[in-house]
């Protein structure tokens, strides 16, 4: 499905004609005379803090993404230019020819032909090569640039936790002090101070003496006590991590013929 010049751009998702992402639109760049997109401004990088510009004038929908007819490896390996609301001559043709698109100004500098997957800065014969783009320059000074790495951090649900409380069954074993009555048997001999009390009932008889014995048995009972009371806090703990990536330079050297 072509895009058409009533589709928004801005903040789309741009993928590379495999699906893979490249970044999402920032600005657009139209050809001279406004009637057709030319060039995507895209936020690319880890962070997206890098922006590149790719060719967008053959792209089409993919969903709700953008998809341009050039690979990823291209975008991050483009030439770096700066987004000052126009594309000069000089710039626009090295983006071309990076892209492996052939370039023309007849007109208004727009390509001729889809964008294909040439190496960056590959050109065929007959075309303009980077040579010729370098000695157009406006002065006699050549530009050393170089990649800088730029890091920072973003937020992600690293996990869950939650508290769960549930019930355990556990035996517990107390020592009760318990108390009980025995019986035993006194024998006193008759004397002068308990001879009335002896013979005070009939001589010969039978007769019964009842005690009650009484004992302590443990008793158990159960209630609930509040023991504490558990929240989850969050802490914050800074730890540092290392991060590596490759950065590009360029060298300049002076050649003699």
């Amino acid at each position: 499905m072509e895009l058409t010049h009533a589709y928004d751009y801005h903040g789309r998702t741009v993928i590379d004609r495999n699906g893979e992402k490249i970044g999402t639109v920032d600005e657009l760049y139209t050809d001279r005379d406004g009637s057709q997109p030319e060039w995507a401004l895209v936020h690319t990088g880890l962070f997206g803090m890098k922006r590149s510009f790719v060719p967008i004038k053959n792209a089409s929908a993919s969903g709700e993404d953008v998809q341009v007819p050039v690979l990823k490896e291209q975008v991050n390996d483009a030439p770096k230019v700066e987004a000052d609301g126009e594309l000069s001559e000089a710039d626009e043709r090295q983006l071309f020819e990076h892209y492996g698109v052939p370039y023309t100004t007849e007109g208004s500098t727009t390509a001729v032909g889809a964008p294909g997957a040439a190496d960056a800065g590959a050109t065929e014969p007959g075309e303009h090569g980077r040579e010729d783009t370098m000695t157009q320059g406006t002065d006699d000074a050549m530009t050393r640039s170089e990649e800088e790495l730029q890091v920072g951090a973003r937020e992600r649900e690293r996990g869950r936790v939650r508290l769960r409380k549930y019930v355990v069954t556990e035996e517990v074993q107390k020592t009760v002090p318990v108390q009980r009555e025995e019986v035993r048997v006194e024998r006193e001999p008759i004397t002068d101070a308990n001879v009335e009390a002896a013979t005070s009932g009939p001589e010969i008889t039978e007769s019964e003496h009842e005690v009650t014995l009484h004992e302590e048995v443990p008793v158990v009972e159960k209630r609930t006590v509040p023991r504490e009371r558990v929240r989850l806090e969050k802490d914050t703990v800074t730890d540092e991590h290392e991060v590596s990536e490759q950065v590009r330079q360029e060298r300049i050297e002076t050649e003699r013929e």
